[in-house]
């Protein structure tokens, strides 16, 4: 097979060296199979080769953008091809006069922003790992990131796609326009299917004039359930944020062991509420934000009133899942989402399920849309009785989330790591649609194998 793909792609384009092969085994879940070779596809032309070669001979194929993923997405779990996208990283047309952007699935998504911002436009999706993650994976998992409340997810910016099917067919769905309503929406069933009905070599996205300014504001309280509730006080007033950000005790505290003592100020919960648009409208509704904390108890506010002064704490607010990985602690990053009212029941029960259990829950996230990351902080994961113990609390945190009217994942996707769960996140009957769509765009079933479409 190997010397086959060399033959097919040229020698630059595949590789079975062992250092390859690892680190394209895995993403930043705790989980790796090695692939049998990776190919590194440069072109549609390339990808097209790879899966009509693949699909004439059973052999699975497994799509890989930056590789940046929390749930083993990109594991290539029944071995075969590691399809890497990560040098088709062009983006191919800038067109602010048509409110468009179309790139390659391998540009990182801060690299986009950057070069859409330049000509005064906006580009807003803006996962945590913007400056690492590529649009294809962004595309692949319907990512999201803290500036969702206002502006949506990946898939309200997808305008178009052009995908490499199963058996080396192009299929382009969509186009340039941003209203469309011409038969059924193919084009969000690929976005977020995670690989495993196409690979997509080719994106057009919505683009957005850029906003004037930003401003905003942090806060901190005495308890994560006042800051909870000034969240709910922030929304009912009128106001809609371009993010409202929440943070626990817990990773506080390693935020302040990692990052300095005076790296936030004292209390137990902390707020971050940016906001954007015309410079003027801005200075009132700070003004107005600020008495509005002021009136639930915010032990400190602080005000950063220009772009320079945001991105240090968007900075602060990143480097909060580095502070939890050295704390030396495994890091179970669970994106659940739960409705904005229960922010406060969920608080209650995490700290409950710490109790119970002895795991520490790290709690922080994107509160405006209840989408809060629920980190089990374990001791040593790869240890037989203590993973056991992990995932019994994983069964109680999602069946409670269920329960609640939540769902098991908001951005990072199902993967490898939320698999055991999907049947009864789906419910049998939409479980078995999704297997019926899956046949339909992949009937040999090579397209991201092992998955959670399949036992």
């Amino acid at each position: 097979m190997i010397e086959e793909l060399r033959d097919l792609l040229g020698e630059g384009k595949v590789s079975a060296m062992a250092e390859v092969l690892k680190e394209h085994g895995c993403d930043r879940w705790n989980f790796s199979h090695l692939p049998e070779v990776v190919v590194f596809a440069e072109s549609r032309e390339d990808v097209v080769a790879v899966m009509k070669f693949a699909y004439a001979r059973d052999i699975p194929v497994t799509t890989r953008g930056a590789g940046v993923g929390y749930v083993g997405g990109c594991v290539p779990l029944h071995g075969g091809i590691a399809l890497s996208v990560a040098r088709m990283n062009r983006i191919t047309e800038l067109a602010p006069s048509d409110g468009v952007v179309v790139t390659e699935p391998g540009v990182i998504t801060g690299d986009l922003q950057d070069a859409v911002r330049e000509l005064g436009w906006y580009y807003p999706p803006d996962p945590a790992s913007l400056r690492e993650c590529s649009i294809g994976g962004n595309l692949a998992t319907n990512a999201g990131g803290p500036r969702c409340l206002k502006y949506g997810v990946t898939k309200n910016y997808v305008l178009g796609v052009e995908v490499v099917m199963a058996d080396g067919e192009v299929l382009r769905v969509g186009g340039r326009c941003h209203k469309n309503k011409t038969g059924f929406d193919l084009l969000h069933l690929f976005v977020g299917s995670e690989g495993m009905l196409g690979v997509i070599t080719e994106a057009t996205l919505r683009i957005i004039p850029h906003p004037q300014d930003r401003a905003m504001l942090t806060a901190t309280f005495a308890d994560f359930t006042k800051a909870a509730e000034a969240v709910q006080a922030i929304l009912n007033a009128g106001h809609l944020p371009s993010a409202l950000e929440i943070t626990d005790q817990f990773t506080l505290k390693a935020a302040r062991a990692y990052l300095g003592e005076d790296s936030l100020p004292k209390g137990d919960a902390h707020l971050i509420v940016e906001i954007d648009g015309r410079r003027k409208a801005i200075a009132s509704e700070l003004e107005e934000l600020e008495n509005l904390l002021c009136g639930f108890g915010a032990l400190s506010i602080e005000a950063h009133g220009d772009e320079e002064a945001c991105e240090k704490v968007w900075q602060l607010r990143r480097d909060f899942s580095y502070s939890l990985r050295a704390t030396g602690l495994t890091k179970l990053n669970e994106d659940i989402v739960v409705p904005r009212s229960k922010l406060v029941e969920l608080a209650d029960f995490a700290a409950g399920l710490q109790e119970e259990t002895g795991i520490p829950v790290a709690c922080f996230g994107h509160a405006g849309d209840g989408n809060i990351h629920t980190n089990l902080m374990v001791e040593d994961y790869d240890d037989p009785v203590i993973r056991e113990k992990a995932d019994g609390a994983l069964d109680i945190l999602f069946t409670w989330i269920l329960e609640s009217g939540g769902v098991i994942t908001g951005e990072h996707g199902v993967g490898l790591a939320k698999k055991r769960w999907i049947k009864d996140a789906l419910g049998k009957e939409a479980f078995e649609a999704h297997l019926k769509v899956k046949r339909v765009f992949d009937p040999k079933g090579i397209l991201n194998p092992g998955k959670f479409l399949d036992d």
